[in-house]
């Protein structure tokens, strides 16, 4: 079973976590790759890996793609509950996995591209106004008082995971996507929000499951 991908001829493994923000749009995703003729689906149980360069980053798509895939009754197990940070990310150690869980089929994503818009902008700017009469009919005075944070940079980033399904039998890719999504994370906003995994998980394993690669 050989896990080099397609895409961008192997491109550099960057963490999942500079990515994390406040907002993620809705995915867009393109099927690269339809289901193999030789595929022998659905497949029973599924060994999901997650090639990003931060473990963390790793761990947390592979567990919730993993939980995606159970809920729809698919057996499956993530390379990162098998491994430490310290286990080299290598051909040979999936292959063990692979071995040891009697896994029909591996599961692969990993980023396929990655964009980044900077823009600087003033943090929570807010006002206040002080309206008070004055001694003339029908003239208000008002006093203006304007609060501004210091300038923040706010990232807007274009987002692709390029994921791929590995035949155990047949050593060779039988189904491949690219999901495409934005991420805005805001002035003073925490670049960690764990719903990017949730989210891209259930979007794998729903295509998986339309395309009649595990119980539907």
């Amino acid at each position: 079973m050989a896990l080099r991908t397609s895409w961008r001829n192997t491109l550099p493994l960057i963490g999942l976590a500079v990515l994390l923000s406040a907002c993620a749009s809705g995915s867009k995703v393109t099927r690269v790759q339809a289901v193999a003729d030789s595929a022998e689906t659905p497949y029973k149980k599924i060994l999901v890996i997650g090639l990003f360069e931060a473990y963390d980053s790793r761990r947390y798509l592979e567990k919730e793609l993993v939980t995606k895939l159970v809920e729809r009754g698919t057996d499956a197990v993530a390379s990162t509950s098998m491994m430490d940070s310290k286990t080299p990310v290598t051909r040979a150690t999936f292959l063990a996995m692979v071995d040891e869980i009697g896994a029909d089929a591996v599961v692969v994503t990993q980023l396929a591209s990655l964009n980044v818009d900077t823009t600087v902008k003033d943090a929570n700017p807010q006002a206040t106004y002080n309206i008070r009469a004055t001694q003339y009919y029908n003239v208000w005075g008002v006093e203006l008082t304007e609060y501004v944070a210091p300038q923040g940079v706010q990232y807007d980033t274009d987002v692709a995971l390029a994921t791929q399904i590995f035949s155990v039998n047949d050593k060779k890719p039988v189904w491949a996507i690219e999901s495409e999504f934005r991420i805005v994370q805001k002035i003073n906003e925490s670049m960690w929000d764990y719903k990017v995994f949730v989210e891209q998980a259930d979007v794998i394993a729903q295509h998986m499951s339309s395309d009649g690669l595990i119980a539907r």
